[in-house]
């Protein structure tokens, strides 16, 4: 074989394996290079403590990243967010949800706050009630109320006391200011229920008349129970204050029971064989 051939097919394989080195190279290091595909998502994200009843600001909202499915009604654009009122604390890093926020243009506070068709009645209380953190917001109550009902009946029996409205939500708790009678601003603790428009009626009829109190419940008891209410009478009557369980034992009272009949037993022999009879005695012969 031609000596010249061998060398030029010999540089031929040098150069081929150079450049393929060459290219390899380069394609590995720009893989290296390259960022890596994200799997996550951004979504808006409260930036700090957000309070019930705020309105959303810019610097009120970021975002983070989400991996995986992302939470219902998520929200990935902060314009969809800013304007709008919190309808339940948000707490920093937490994902903002539609369900969170009140409707656009609704503004924040409390009314913002509010479903379609109920209503919340602001009620005053004592400072127990109040102040002592026995009732906040998210917590359900009965509504009882005390004094003298118009009419000859209630004032025979003194005060009474009713349960009127039954497993109310509380939607906030707090102080409001008013003037007293001398027009000077003074503090009072207020409460508001969220209540259908009867139930307002119903509830702000007898806060103008009697003195109010809420009863705490737990939230998971929903049964209405049947309350007949109470006199201040019937506190001295001597008589033990009993629950209404049953109507049957009253249906039973005044029954007189009817004695049974009387019977005259005879014994009749015939022969060997002995035989009983038993005869009714007439009414008014017994």
């Amino acid at each position: 074989m031609n000596r010249r051939f061998v060398n030029l097919l010999v540089l031929a394989f040098v150069i081929a394996l150079a450049c393929t080195i060459f290219v390899w190279k380069k394609l590995t290091a720009g893989a290296a290079g390259a960022p890596q595909k994200s799997n996550t998502v951004a979504v808006v994200a409260a930036a700090e403590n957000i309070k019930l009843g705020s309105v959303l600001t810019a610097g009120n909202l970021t975002t983070v990243q989400i991996a995986g499915t992302l939470p219902v009604g998520a929200i990935r654009d902060t314009k969809n967010a800013i304007g709008r009122g919190v309808i339940s604390d948000l707490y920093q890093g937490e994902p903002i949800e539609e369900y969170r926020l009140a409707a656009v243009g609704s503004g924040g506070g409390l009314a913002a706050t509010i479903p379609n068709g109920m209503r919340v009645c602001a009620i005053k209380v004592d400072e127990v009630v109040g102040v002592s953190g026995f009732v906040t917001p998210g917590m359900r109550v009965d509504v009882l109320v005390s004094g003298s009902p118009p009419g000859a009946q209630g004032a025979s029996q003194g005060s009474m006391v009713k349960t009127i409205l039954q497993n109310i939500e509380v939607k906030s708790a707090g102080t409001d200011i008013q003037k007293d009678a001398e027009g000077k601003p003074q503090q009072v603790q207020v409460v508001n229920l969220l209540v259908t428009p009867v139930q307002a009626e119903v509830l702000s009829l007898a806060a103008s008349q009697m003195r109010i109190q809420l009863v705490l419940r737990n939230p998971l008891d929903t049964k209405i129970a049947q309350v007949p209410g109470d006199a201040m009478a019937n506190l001295f009557s001597g008589a033990p204050a009993v629950e209404k369980t049953s109507s049957a034992p009253s249906m039973q009272r005044g029954v007189v029971k009817k004695p049974a009949p009387a019977f005259i037993t005879v014994e009749v022999l015939n022969g060997t064989t002995r035989t009983t009879e038993k005869f009714s005695v007439p009414e008014g012969k017994q």
